[in-house]
């Protein structure tokens, strides 16, 4: 019986070696992992806001050019936004971004056109992408408020003082983008945690661009130049973010935004120039947003009918509280805005003075559903050669519906 238990223990032991190599083997000639295809991380978001503007208005001659076009008579229902993103890291350093908007208003009369807003690439030069250059159109690095997406931002629409420097808040050009990885990864959690934050656009900014805004041919030879430096911080449980930024360019007003009978300059080239301030306390739960602009800009002045260069000034302060009941989240919220001064890209460089208060409530009942309501206070002079001695005041209650997908 000895030689069979030999023979069984023999047979035991070359089965294990056996299937141990064969264990090995395996490994060794499994597949190597292979990198994702550029199309694995491509990604598709969006949203679409839906607005009404006309309750307990009180003056259907009160309106704003620069904000909501459904303001006062003639207004309705109103599709302020229906914006489809599309977005991918296709390489370690290499970052895609095109974001088309479908309720783009070709005129007063024509809703709902799909018109570019956003088309850029990041190029990273760094293996943590600490430091990249972004080429394309995209926003001008000017402002929070500006920065901050309509998706976030509490009030409905952009400040006057600030937004006035870009309509649509873009232009093309190149621009280079610094932020620390610890810095980079507080600007997506200020956005993913829903503390209104503005994007990762960089600790410090600097880049050129056209200067006649989004979707506007260049019209001279001088590029505007822009830098901007902003800089979020952890204080306690508290995160605050203070920021400076400048621009400076020459802005060519052009012939289809000039009135017959105004008077304007030769070559119809202004100096175009802004400095502002920012200071941000996220709403945990209280939140502070304010912002301040001085500078130079081209603006219609009634007493000579002409486009002239004239000094312009304004801000506005956003207080808002952030209170969560489960899924539910209510930020109450209230800001002030004040500006005197041009809006280049409108009518004769319409002259501006802006007196307004808005009270609002947003109401988030789950993460893809919003819904604000808003009254607002409102004195706005605005005057072009048209429009002269024009000053409306009134008051209406806004309702805006807005879907995440």
């Amino acid at each position: 019986m000895k030689p069979v238990y030999g023979a069984i223990i023999c047979l035991l032991w070359i089965q294990t070696g056996f299937t141990q190599s064969l264990s090995e083997a395996v490994k060794s000639t499994s597949k190597p992992t292979t990198e994702k295809k550029w199309f694995e991380n491509f990604s598709i978001r969006g949203y679409v806001q839906a607005r009404y503007n006309r309750l307990l208005e009180t003056n259907p001659n009160l309106g704003n050019e620069q904000g909501d076009r459904s303001w006062g008579k003639g207004g309705g229902f109103f599709l302020r936004r229906m914006r489809v993103i599309l977005f991918g890291q296709i390489s370690k350093q290499v970052y895609f971004y095109i974001q088309p908007d479908f309720a783009s208003s070709a005129s007063s009369t024509n809703l709902h056109y799909g018109q570019l807003r956003d088309a850029y690439f990041d190029l990273g030069v760094d293996k943590k992408n600490e430091f990249r250059f972004r080429i394309g159109q995209s926003k001008i690095p000017y402002g929070f408020e500006n920065m901050q997406s309509s998706q976030n931002r509490l009030p409905l629409d952009r400040n006057d003082a600030l937004n006035s420097a870009v309509a649509n808040e873009r232009d093309i050009g190149a621009f280079f983008y610094w932020a620390p990885t610890e810095q980079r990864e507080l600007f997506s959690s200020l956005v993913r945690d829903g503390l209104k934050g503005s994007g990762d656009y960089g600790v410090f900014a600097f880049g050129v661009y056209n200067g006649q805004t989004a979707n506007r041919p260049e019209q001279n030879d001088k590029l505007h130049v822009v830098t901007r430096f902003s800089y979020p911080m952890k204080i306690g449980d508290q995160i605050i973010e203070p920021g400076i930024q400048a621009y400076t360019g020459q802005y060519v007003v052009t012939r289809d935004q000039i009135s017959a009978g105004t008077k304007f300059r030769a070559d119809r080239n202004y100096l175009d120039q802004r400095a502002a301030a920012t200071f941000v306390l996220y709403p945990k739960p209280f939140g502070i947003l304010t912002e301040y602009t001085i500078g130079k800009g081209p603006e219609f002045n009634p007493a000579t009918d002409s486009i002239e260069t004239r000094s312009l000034h304004g801000g506005y302060i956003t207080l808002s509280y952030m209170l969560k009941n489960k899924e539910q989240v209510y930020i109450p919220f209230i800001r002030a805005q004040y500006y005197n001064g041009g809006k280049k890209h409108e009518l004769d460089a319409r002259s501006h003075r802006v007196r307004e208060l808005e009270i609002g409530v947003e109401w988030q009942p789950v993460k893809q559903f919003e819904l604000v309501a808003m009254y607002t206070i409102s004195s706005r002079r605005y005057e072009d050669f048209t429009l002269q001695n024009n000053l409306q005041r009134g008051n209406l209650l806004r309702l805006q519906a807005q879907i995440n997908f």
